[in-house]
């Protein structure tokens, strides 16, 4: 239920959200929002280009990031073979193609539509290439436009505690603001109590911040939880805060104590170096995870 509340001048109602405890604001984007993108977009496959555009469109297919869809008419379309298999999709009905070069073929990399509102458009498997915006690659998926992230040196008291272990404390964190989602907290590598870390061999790639350069499992007596803290020593350029700092970042509305206490989760920026823990595995929503955001 959406509740609402009055204006004193007597204009129409605002409503609030439906979560009240929430402290930021929320991210902008629904499933099948389609927008004008003014990037020039490139895709290759291998050493062979095959679409060139400054007429892409984003496509929300999920709510939180969209994808690219290419103008058939910026596609060169001689590297895409036809697999006669029809699909109705929520944006429409389509074909796939697989992708080929001489070197090899991925097949059903490509979907093109005929109908709906991306009619005309060719939607890419991303892992089949290599993406450019204007001239700087891109991971991942498309960065969302309607999402700011700034980092804010500050002088709050922040205190990272699990079962009862001060894993890092400091009093100068870096505060990580994004739409979306709830402030971030970012600590000093030489704050951290790495006794109580131990590599692991995870990666994972995000479009923002990059590929993780190191993973850790924190140990805390005889309790063991995977992949609870990674680092990136190179993010993408734009994207560090400084980069001849190093921060710690954690996650979790319930795994950290705070002082002051401070609720936050979802970590998604770090800057060089930067170490992030998420919740202990008993904390986390079911499909809160994903992955190394």
């Amino acid at each position: 239920m959406t509740v609402s509340a009055k204006v004193p001048s007597g204009g129409p109602t605002i409503p609030e959200s439906q979560t009240p405890d929430r402290d930021y604001p929320q991210m902008v984007g629904e499933r099948g929002l389609v927008e004008p993108a003014p990037r020039r977009v490139r895709g290759y496959f291998g050493e062979t280009i095959v679409f060139d555009t400054t007429r892409a469109h984003y496509v929300w297919e999920i709510t939180y990031y969209p994808q690219y869809y290419i103008p058939m008419a910026d596609v060169r379309m001689e590297h895409l073979q036809d697999e006669n298999h029809v699909q109705k999709l929520q944006l429409g009905s389509s074909r796939l193609y697989s992708l080929t070069s001489p070197e090899r073929i991925w097949k059903s990399a490509a979907r093109l539509y005929d109908s709906g509102p991306v009619a005309g458009s060719v939607r890419f498997e991303w892992d089949a290439l290599a993406w450019f915006e204007e001239d700087e690659p891109i991971i991942g998926h498309p960065r969302n436009p309607y999402i700011r992230v700034d980092a804010l040196r500050s002088h709050r008291h922040i205190r990272v505690e699990l079962d009862g272990v001060v894993l890092a404390e400091t009093d100068s964190p870096v505060l990580l603001f994004e739409t979306g989602l709830p402030t971030r907290y970012y600590i000093d590598r030489t704050d951290v109590a790495f006794s109580h870390l131990e590599t692991s061999k995870t990666q994972t790639v995000c479009p923002y911040k990059g590929i993780t350069s190191q993973y850790w499992t924190v140990r805390v007596g005889e309790a063991v939880y995977p992949d609870l803290a990674w680092t990136y020593d190179y993010p993408l350029r734009g994207r560090a805060y400084r980069r001849d700092d190093r921060f710690l970042q954690r996650e979790a509305r319930h795994f950290c104590r705070w002082h002051p206490v401070v609720a936050a989760s979802h970590p998604f920026h770090l800057a060089a170096g930067a170490i992030r823990i998420q919740p202990a595995p008993q904390t986390v929503a079911a499909g809160a995870r994903q992955g190394g955001s």
